[in-house]
């Protein structure tokens, strides 16, 4: 079978480019040939993927989405495939991998009217509605039941459309697949001490990972504990306007921020809590990751995977509407009781062992080939 994937921008430490990856080459490892759209690719190109730089280009992102959509078009015209699948939505797909939230849902709870007028938005939902309206074909590949609640609040989209994924964690970020002295090592070289309290985010998007939350919760801790507290920020995104802001909060030492990298299980083992307290996420795999682990988490509710937290029982979810004081007391309790974060830790690798957290990549291949029936 001949299956094309689009996705705008390929870089090797996003979750969504990583979802994209392990289900491309599940894809092949099915015998599969697999064409890749791309507008940019950053990293290794792999050999067993046929991939097709779009020229597309436009003074804003949604002339430039617009343009892809209509060379893509023209070229499976020319060069036809059996299966379509996109990771980002537009039109024409026979298949969507939905790591994104409801647009429609979004706009309606934080745009006003005017914003309804600007071409950026009439050209996003143009390709939301392309993909889950009535009449389209296309088959949605979906992370959470919140994600399908909304979609079908929005289009009435028909249920046997969607289907659920299992989570996809890769093996090697689960908490025995490290090093037994990684923990000691990692530590050593950044030049954090063995009493130090090392606070982990991850995650490119800072304004939508909510960074700054977590520097106010760190910032408000009581002086003998904040100085303990290192804080590490690793994801691809300007981190000068929180350098600032760290400084202004007298924690300016503290913060120390990493653009991608390849080595987040070093990360999470070497720490002794992730936060996320996200303003929007749709799925949010870092939580999971972090779960396989054995990382203690703070997460806002408003993230999809926030449940599985719950159901592992490691760590808190901060509920909706958002407050700071209910970070600020999450974090300082959490701190202040190292035998919670010992049980929270236990506990998700207990979870991380006896439930399936790592199968999303060969669900997907299989349900888009067809070969699950």
């Amino acid at each position: 079978m001949n299956i094309a994937i689009c996705l705008y921008k390929y870089f090797p430490f996003g979750g969504l480019q990583r979802d994209f990856y392990s289900i491309a080459q599940a894809c092949v490892k099915l015998g599969h040939h697999v064409r890749i759209y791309v507008l940019s690719w950053q990293g290794e190109q792999p050999d067993n993927l046929e991939i097709v730089f779009v020229p597309a280009s436009g003074m804003s992102n949604n002339r430039r989405n617009q343009r892809y959509s209509e060379w893509v078009q023209c070229h499976l015209q020319q060069y036809p495939v059996d299966r379509i699948v996109g990771f980002n939505k537009m039109p024409g797909l026979d298949f969507y991998y939905a790591a994104d939230v409801c647009y429609a849902e979004k706009v309606e709870q934080e745009k006003g009217a005017i914003y309804r007028l600007m071409p950026r938005y009439r050209h996003y939902a143009a390709f939301e509605k392309a993909v889950f309206k009535r009449d389209s074909h296309t088959k949605m590949l979906m992370l959470t039941q919140r994600q399908i609640a909304d979609f079908k609040k929005h289009y009435n989209t028909q249920d046997e459309r969607f289907f659920i994924l299992p989570p996809g964690i890769a093996l090697d970020r689960k908490y025995d697949r490290q090093a037994s002295d990684v923990r000691q090592t990692f530590r050593r070289a950044q030049g954090i001490n063995d009493n130090a309290i090392l606070l982990l985010q991850v995650g490119s998007d800072f304004k939508r990972k909510g960074v700054e939350r977590s520097i106010q919760a760190i910032a408000s801790l009581p002086d003998g504990l904040r100085q303990k507290v290192v804080f590490f920020v690793v994801g691809q995104d300007k981190p000068e306007r929180y350098l600032s802001l760290a400084k202004q909060s007298g924690i300016g030492d503290n913060v120390r921020f990493f653009s991608g990298r390849d080595d987040i299980p070093d990360f999470m083992a070497a720490a002794d809590l992730l936060m996320h307290p996200a303003y929007q996420e749709a799925a949010g795999i870092v939580l999971l990751e972090a779960i396989a682990a054995g990382l203690p988490v703070i997460v806002t509710d408003v993230c999809g995977y926030a449940p599985y937290i719950d159901r592992a029982q490691a760590g808190v979810v901060i509920p909706s509407p958002y407050a700071q004081t209910s970070l600020n007391t999450a974090l300082h309790d959490a701190l202040n009781q190292p035998e919670t974060l010992l049980n929270w830790a236990n506990n998700a690798r207990h979870f991380a062992d006896s439930e399936d957290l790592y199968s999303l990549p060969e669900k997907a291949a299989m349900l888009i080939s067809g070969s699950d029936k």
